[in-house]
């Protein structure tokens, strides 16, 4: 009778994991994601207040930066909670919907983010190449034709990978390697044929991880062939200057977001600290960072976020 209530039990959820072999200091490991999750609230949080408070932010690159945040609101709220409740209470067990449910949103969040820096890439290429259309080229119904387009895209292509999980049985040892649900991983616990679901998760991730990229870097391309015909270094360097902040949300996302699809993909062998830790990175450090590079590399933002918190 036991054994049928195991079967039963690991039928019915997913266990997941946090750092290997370190259960007796989880509290304090608590502490710095703690403060990640607070930070990243609060970050983009104000982001959000101030480009929506202040009139003379309603331009495209700030509203991009707002699409920014929301996504970035999303992914922490969605992945964060899990992985505070492995630490704080030892609470491993998702079930099945929660953890489809949770893996869509990620999916689709972070091919969002995807698609929005590809925008504000175009955004720097339109303001260097041709400053003097960028305000009739990048009109706020433009953007949000834009804007609904991309997230649409993320949302729509990843709507059918929790139903395509939904169709298998999983009979092995449900045990997932990181706090939070990634289909990837979901999929090789299933003892069933894969092949659709790994055709179907390689083919989103290159039309919207690999287009974007390669479409990020062509913009770079051109931007830089625009910047080195002006002949003045001061306004080449003051031109490549405004690209900074984007080009370290662009690093910031896709190094470990590419790391860790192939070490899903082809690093079977590799160590689980390092999925464990690329994980992390992947979801947390672009909303703990994205609001203080742009803080910090923004005058105008910056200023608006001082006069707030002095008030």
């Amino acid at each position: 009778m036991s054994a049928v209530n195991d079967t039963k039990l690991n039928a019915a959820v997913f266990l997941l994991t946090g750092l290997p072999g370190q259960k007796d200091i989880h509290l304090w490991i608590s502490i710095p994601f703690c403060l990640v999750y607070v930070i990243s609230i609060v970050g983009n949080s104000v982001i959000l207040f101030i480009i929506k408070t202040d009139p003379s932010l309603h331009e495209p690159m700030y509203i991009f930066l707002s699409m920014l945040a929301v996504t970035d609101l999303g992914l922490s709220i969605t992945t964060i909670p899990t992985i505070l409740g492995i630490y704080l209470f030892n609470s491993r067990e998702i079930s099945l919907d929660a953890c489809f449910a949770q893996l869509f949103f990620i999916h689709s969040l972070s091919f969002t983010e995807s698609s929005i820096l590809l925008l504000m890439a175009f955004d720097r290429f339109v303001a260097i190449s041709n400053p003097l259309r960028y305000a009739s080229v990048l009109t706020l119904p433009r953007i949000a034709k834009m804007g609904l387009l991309f997230v649409l895209r993320g949302f729509v292509l990843t709507f059918p990978l929790p139903f395509l999980l939904k169709r298998f049985q999983y009979c092995q040892a449900n045990i997932l390697s990181h706090s939070y649900c990634l289909h990837q991983e979901v999929m090789n616990l299933a003892c069933s044929d894969i092949t659709v679901n790994s055709i179907y998760g390689l083919f989103i991730t290159l039309l919207m991880v690999g287009l974007d990229s390669l479409l990020i870097f062509v913009s770079y391309v051109m931007i830089l062939k625009t910047v080195l015909k002006v002949a003045s270094p001061t306004e080449c360097l003051r031109a490549l200057n405004t690209c900074v902040s984007h080009l370290c949300a662009v690093v910031l996302f896709y190094t470990p977001e590419i790391g860790l699809s192939v070490l899903h993909r082809f690093g079977k062998a590799s160590p689980p600290l390092l999925q464990i830790l690329l994980g992390y990175v992947y979801l947390l450090v672009p909303p703990l960072m994205n609001p203080i590079v742009y803080s910090v590399k923004s005058k105008h933002l910056r200023e608006q976020i001082i006069k707030v918190f002095a008030k």
